[in-house]
């Protein structure tokens, strides 16, 4: 059958990617570090030190994630290899459906896991702290950031991502002023970091009788979660802490006790806050957890040498300079203006489909086309 020679060429161009991932990934040496690092896990007093045991635990889970991948990727390619060679002995076209379905899924797996062999970056395999904020059109900009903060839910939620809400503050009429939120998952800083800039909205409002169209900003800011081996130093007495009384959903402690804090380092003027939690010091772990990211992410983006430097070069947001614009009305677009990327479905770009625009990014990125913002 034509069709099967079609879906074995298909395979067959394959062979040499594997080869090139099994490589790049380092399987072999992986696989050596795994078994080393489950041999400190056996010695007596392992679990002595804490601190160490998580870490080490944590280093073998993403090791192992990886040599699991790459193996079910392999597994599959014979599968299918098989599949093929029995339809061919057996002149069964029943089978073509079947094997056309799992290369669909063969081949979206080679995607996803040469795109993670992009994720080099120091704190890519770190979970994320998305910070969103309104720009100026007063209903209509706070409700396109509430509208932004649930299209990375969904697509949080796509990928089985762990998703917390650290903090909102309300619109007026509707939306949200401000957002912040946790995202937890294997490489998702190394994903979303191509969310970071400003994001365009052209619509007809729904807060307009006149039906005229309008054109919307909101901001996001995207730092990876850093832990405490990473060296932030940051003073007692350069932090004011201040409590109140959390607003909005979010449970039953909401509103009767001042758990929500508010952090702000006087220093640099970054102010982080965290409402969600149901006890003032979990609300402030998650604050300074926010502070710390900050912090290090303007450090770096600055090549400063120390924290102190950070003060007097925090840019202003510049509305306007949209990384991105998505269009509901004259016709439906989404385009990245750094990559060109470009995806008609918008309703779908907004239920979380944002791959597309992610691989496109750190393709570009990895190119040196273009530059981390």
């Amino acid at each position: 059958m034509l069709i099967l020679d079609d879906f074995k060429q298909e395979l067959s161009a394959f062979e040499p990617k594997l080869k090139e991932l099994h490589e790049v990934l380092d399987i072999e040496g992986k696989k050596a570090q795994i078994k080393e690092l489950e041999e400190q896990s056996a010695a007596p007093g392992f679990w002595d030190d804490a601190e160490n045991s998580h870490k080490v635990l944590k280093k073998t889970s993403s090791l192992k994630s990886i040599v699991t991948k790459y193996e079910k990727l392999k597994a599959s390619y014979d599968d299918i290899s098989v599949m093929i060679e029995l339809a061919a002995e057996e002149d069964d076209e029943s089978i073509l459906p079947d094997i056309k379905q799992e290369l669909a899924g063969f081949t979206k797996s080679v995607d996803d896991l040469t795109l993670a062999t992009l994720l080099t970056g120091k704190y890519d395999a770190n979970n994320v702290i998305l910070t969103l904020h309104a720009g100026t059109g007063g209903t209509e900009a706070q409700d396109w950031t509430e509208m932004l903060m649930r299209m990375y839910h969904h697509w949080a939620d796509s990928r089985g991502f762990k998703t917390t809400v650290l903090s909102t503050l309300e619109g007026n009429d509707a939306g949200i002023k401000m957002g912040s939120m946790m995202i937890e998952g294997e490489n998702v800083y190394g994903y979303l970091k191509s969310e970071a800039g400003i994001h365009r909205l052209v619509r007809v409002s729904p807060f307009d009788a006149s039906g005229s169209r309008h054109t919307s900003f909101a901001a996001v800011d995207v730092m990876p979660e850093i832990d405490d081996s990473t060296d932030v130093e940051i003073r007692p007495e350069d932090i004011k802490m201040d409590v109140f009384r959390s607003s909005g959903a979010g449970g039953q402690h909401i509103n009767k006790t001042s758990s929500a804090v508010r952090l702000t380092h006087i220093p640099t003027g970054i102010v982080t806050s965290c409402q969600t939690q149901r006890s003032q010091v979990q609300n402030r772990d998650f604050a300074m957890k926010m502070l710390k990211a900050k912090l290090m992410e303007i450090k770096e983006r600055e090549h400063l040498e120390t924290i102190a430097d950070i003060k007097g070069v925090q840019k202003e947001i510049a509305w306007g300079a949209q990384i991105r614009s998505y269009v509901f009305m004259p016709y439906t677009l989404v385009k990245d203006h750094r990559t060109g990327y470009e995806q008609g479905n918008v309703n779908a770009v907004m239920d979380g489909d944002l791959d597309g625009f992610i691989n496109a990014y750190l393709k570009a990125l990895s190119m040196g086309q273009i530059q981390k913002s």
